[in-house]
């Protein structure tokens, strides 16, 4: 099931010539987030960015210079948003709730990729689920699945 929600991610428009439209780019829209949320800390590791990247290039099926560019349009909208709901509304959108699920778990896979949990990482990931209708079981099973299992307590 998740090759399938990858593969309808990969599948969503835009990116390609649609400059005016960014901000209701989906794949920018994610990208954002999942930049948020690893920047939320204050500390961007490399591992970090490297984990990042590498979320985007499967799940988006782009390399080179079009994952640098993905990245780059993530961080800047990033950057310029006032709010979370900007980036939530436009995947709310175009994702049905397993996708949207899926995408939980790819937040979870950027804020373990350090090997640590931080408060605000943890807020910022359960804010998004909120903003995009996940559940609260499916957002805790997605954080155990990226951090191995052994998360003790949440919320």
């Amino acid at each position: 099931m998740f090759e399938r929600v990858l593969s309808f991610l990969r599948d969503l428009p835009g990116g390609r010539g649609h400059d005016d439209a960014r901000e209701e780019d989906p794949r920018v829209a994610a990208s954002a987030l999942l930049y948020h949320v690893m920047d939320a800390d204050g500390v961007r590791q490399d591992v970090e960015w490297a984990r990042f990247k590498a979320v985007l290039s499967k799940t988006y099926g782009v390399v080179g210079n079009e994952l640098d560019a993905l990245a780059k349009a993530g961080e800047a909208a990033d950057n310029e948003a006032i709010d979370l709901y900007a980036f939530t509304s436009v995947l709310k959108r175009h994702l049905d709730a397993d996708a949207r699920k899926a995408f939980i778990g790819l937040m979870w896979e950027i804020v373990y990729a350090d090997g640590e949990l931080h408060e605000l990482e943890d807020n910022v990931v359960w804010r998004v689920a909120e903003l995009l209708d996940v559940e609260r079981r499916d957002r805790i099973e997605a954080r155990q699945k990226a951090a191995g299992g052994d998360v003790a307590g949440d919320d």
